[in-house]
C-alpha cells in the first residue's frame, strides 16, 4: 500500500519562497507523483508533476515559470519549489501519486490512485 506525506507548509509574505516535500512508502517500478491545490471554496486542482523513468514535468498555466517540481534520485520523494508566492496561491497542497504510464500527463485529480493528507500553504500580501 502506497503512502503520502508532505511537509514543508507555512506561513509567508507575498515574493518569499518556499519548498514543500512529499516522502512516499511502498512505491514500485514506474509511476508519476504530483502536486494539487485546494483553496478554500474551490475544487482541488493540479499544480505539477513528475515521472519516475523520464523525469517528464507537467504544471499548471497559473504556476508555470515560478514553480519547480523535482525528484530525489535515490528514493521516492518530490519536492515543490515555490517562488514569487502570491496571496492567491494559499492552499492546501497535497501530494499524489499514479500508476498512470509516462505518456499521459496525469493533470486530473480523477488521474489520482493515492493521496497525502495535505499541507497549509498561507501567503499573506
Amino acid at each position: 500500500q502506497v503512502h503520502l506525506v508532505e511537509s514543508g507548509g507555512g506561513l509567508v509574505q507575498a515574493g518569499d519562497s518556499l519548498r514543500l516535500s512529499c516522502e512516499a512508502s511502498g512505491t514500485f517500478g514506474d509511476f508519476k507523483m504530483g502536486w494539487f491545490r485546494q483553496a478554500p471554496g474551490k475544487e482541488r486542482e493540479f499544480v505539477a508533476s513528475i515521472s519516475w523513468k523520464l523525469r517528464t514535468t507537467y504544471y499548471s498555466d497559473s504556476v508555470q515559470g515560478r514553480f519547480t517540481v523535482a525528484k530525489d534520485n535515490a528514493i521516492s520523494k518530490v519536492y515543490l519549489q515555490m517562488n514569487s508566492l502570491k496571496p492567491e496561491d494559499t492552499a492546501v497542497y497535497y501530494c499524489a501519486l499514479t500508476w498512470r504510464p509516462e505518456y499521459y500527463s496525469a493533470r486530473g485529480r480523477v488521474d489520482y490512485d493515492y493521496w497525502g493528507q495535505g499541507t497549509q500553504v498561507t501567503v499573506s500580501s
